[in-house]
């Protein structure tokens, strides 16, 4: 199948509004993680450091804006375009539909950006718009193998692990955490859960549409 000349005016054109902004450092992987609910994040941040992990971020707030096309395509396909602001650092990431089996596993695209609200206003003018904003405290985790991280969110503290599958059973294992534990929603799938059993009438999952201000817990 060719492209029409039409397509290809609108590829360049994006790519050199793009390059404003300042992408660097692409990454392409396979994503492979599990969530589980953290009913105590200091005695789960003590446990992994008496399992060998080091602290590799401290508490730092995160914004994450998703977007998506009139309809929702993305949406509709299972993807994920996300613009990510974690301190002072901005990622961009698409996500593939992934497959939940015992782990989730999606194909991811990202990289880091310069400049946010640069990328914002182009992709607004490109047609796209902000569909979900999610916030959250994130702490991260290493032992060399892969990543824990304890994200303190509107709706409750959540912890992922992510790495090989293999990796993810032992660290679980380490952790107390039984395979019936494993969550492979998406935050957007999780807050939707949220919202049907607590009937909240909020639109987004930052603290200040959820709470108020205060975190509410999800329940185990």
């Amino acid at each position: 199948m060719t492209e029409g000349r039409g397509g290809s005016l609108a590829k360049q054109s994006l790519c050199r509004r793009v390059s404003v902004v300042g992408f660097i450092l692409l990454k392409m992987a396979r994503e492979t993680e599990i969530k589980f609910v953290v009913a105590d994040p200091k005695a789960l941040a003590r446990r992994l450091r008496a399992c060998g992990f080091r602290l590799v971020t401290r508490r730092t707030h995160e914004m994450n804006v998703l977007y998506d096309g009139p309809g929702h395509p993305l949406r509709r396909r299972g993807e994920i375009l996300r613009l990510r602001q974690y301190g002072d650092r901005w990622t961009f990431t698409h996500k593939s539909k992934g497959t939940a089996r015992r782990h989730k596993s999606r194909q991811e695209l990202e990289t880091a950006v310069a400049n946010g609200a640069s990328l914002d206003r182009i992709l607004r003018a490109l047609g796209f718009a902000p569909s979900f904003r999610y916030e959250k405290f994130r702490s991260e985790w290493a032992d060399g193998q892969g990543h824990v991280v304890i994200d303190e969110t509107p709706i409750g503290t959540v912890a992922e692990i992510e790495g090989r599958p293999r990796w993810i059973d032992r660290t679980a294992k380490l952790l107390d955490v039984p395979p019936t534990s494993y969550i492979t929603l998406s935050y957007g799938a999780m807050f939707d859960e949220w919202k049907r059993r607590t009937g909240s009438p909020a639109k987004e999952m930052t603290f200040a549409a959820v709470t108020g201000g205060r975190n509410k817990k999800l329940s185990s």
